[in-house]
């Protein structure tokens, strides 16, 4: 049984379709971000080893709850959410090395690899953007939440927020959830549109 051979390229498409290679220090760059994501969480863990096991801040927490400030409880609540908020950041990098360097650059070629993510397998540039997207959600509904946690002292003189400050924020997390449900829903039209053809024969 003979193998098709590959078509030859001419010099103009091979340097073309050679140039996405050009991405390869795009996704090496992510990768060094993803080791300062790394760095980062590993000083938010030892901020929160302290503030619960060491005692590190109990004059500066006395200080602050004399001044009507946050709690220490609240205080390692925000922290604990700034360590998910780097874990989901470190997810989104990931999700965009990889699925784009997958998608956009060559195959990885992890067929049958115990390690191989599950999505990974029907991946593709419209999967990636409503994976990116809901990412993007997630990573906002921390920040929103984190927001609400110190939102306490709203109106206050010494307050950090305004009440025009957290609408705005409340209307861009609803933007980022509408364009997410837009950009699945037209993933699911175009799809349908392109299976449709294919049914008909």
């Amino acid at each position: 049984m003979s193998h098709q051979q590959p078509n030859r390229l001419g010099p103009l498409p091979s340097l073309i379709f050679a140039s996405r290679w050009l991405q390869l220090p795009l996704y090496l760059g992510l990768i060094v971000a993803q080791a300062v994501y790394v760095w980062q969480f590993g000083v938010e863990l030892v901020h929160l080893v302290n503030e619960v096991f060491l005692h590190g801040g109990e004059a500066e927490q006395a200080a602050k709850l004399a001044e009507g400030g946050p709690t220490a409880e609240v205080a390692i609540m925000l922290i604990v959410l700034g360590l998910i908020d780097v874990v989901m950041i470190s997810n989104l990098l990931m999700m965009v090395i990889v699925g784009g360097y997958e998608t956009f650059v060559s195959r990885l070629r992890l067929e049958g690899h115990p390690d191989q993510p599950e999505w990974l397998s029907h991946v593709n540039a419209s999967m990636l953007k409503v994976k990116l997207a809901m990412a993007i959600i997630g990573i906002s509904s921390i920040h929103l939440l984190k927001t609400f946690i110190e939102v306490g002292d709203l109106g206050m003189p010494d307050s950090k927020f305004t009440e025009s400050g957290v609408m705005w924020q409340t209307i861009i997390h609803c933007v980022f959830i509408l364009s997410a449900i837009g950009i699945a829903y037209t993933d699911r039209l175009m799809s349908h549109v392109t299976s449709k053809p294919k049914a008909e024969h």
